[in-house]
């Protein structure tokens, strides 16, 4: 039984990393052009500005698509404001802050909230394309008076899971928190109670196919791929239900894919 279970360990150390791996890691690997990373992070500040927004909702690819679980599109997800910003020098300019839930270095089973630039988001990206929600006008006042406000912290619960279940207060990752705070915004409240019961009652979380195997032993891989506060499915908040649920209630004044080659539908 020991060998057996050894060897169940071993397995999915191999089929389980690319969703460790697609996480909310804060000093990802660089794997493009600091200068291409630089030029498409102010392309979309300059797009977004464009369009008026002054709260979004983006994300980022942080592995080959072709690794990550059927229905997973985006890796990282996180709020971008409008904001003045202050240079070094001291002069001050207009421009995105992004506020992240990440992974702590050294143990991925706990996060912290940081705030970083359009740049420093993309740093880790796998490839350079981003899906972007913009809430509709009435929405981005309610998510900025969260947002700057004490209940942003509070609603962070540091204890990560990748597969973190929307519905549950156990585990948290950067879509969850995301979530909680749209809700905490839509619905006038910082009750961690209310808020999860909204979530189950009004949100289609995405369902992630893993065989029972994996789940049995995927702790084994990583202590963050825990499925400890799921039932019988494995389910858990992305950009896609993120995007979808946006749609529904009619949300969102702008949901698109954006490229270094043009902006398109999601």
């Amino acid at each position: 039984m020991k060998r057996f279970a050894i060897l169940c360990a071993a397995l999915m150390s191999m089929l389980l990393p690319t969703l460790a791996g697609a996480g909310s890691t804060e000093n990802a690997a660089k794997k493009l052009p600091v200068a291409d990373v630089a030029a498409f992070a102010d392309n979309l500040e300059r797009d977004l500005a464009a369009r008026g927004a002054n709260v979004a909702i983006v994300a980022r690819v942080g592995r080959d698509r072709e690794t990550l679980p059927h229905g997973i599109d985006y890796t990282h997800v996180a709020y971008w404001v409008f904001s003045q910003m202050t240079r070094q020098d001291g002069s001050t300019y207009r421009g995105y802050r992004v506020y992240n839930l990440y992974q702590q270095a050294g143990d991925d089973t706990v996060s912290r909230l940081v705030q970083d630039s359009p740049a420093d988001f993309f740093a880790g990206a796998f490839v350079l394309d981003a899906g972007v929600i913009i809430p509709d006008k009435r929405l981005q006042k309610k998510l900025l008076g969260v947002i700057g406000s004490p209940a942003y912290a509070q609603l962070h619960n540091a204890r990560y899971s990748v597969l973190a279940n929307p519905a549950s207060p156990t585990f948290q990752n950067c879509t969850e928190h995301t979530l909680d705070v749209l809700m905490a915004s839509l619905y006038g409240t910082t009750d961690k109670v209310q808020i999860k019961a909204n979530i189950n009652a009004h949100f289609d979380p995405h369902t992630v196919q893993i065989g029972s195997l994996k789940r049995l032993f995927a702790p084994a891989s990583s202590a963050a791929l825990t499925t400890a506060d799921h039932g019988r499915d494995i389910t858990t908040a992305t950009f896609g239900s993120l995007a979808r649920f946006m749609a529904e209630h009619d949300l969102a004044q702008q949901i698109y894919r954006y490229t270094p080659y043009k902006a398109q539908s999601f």
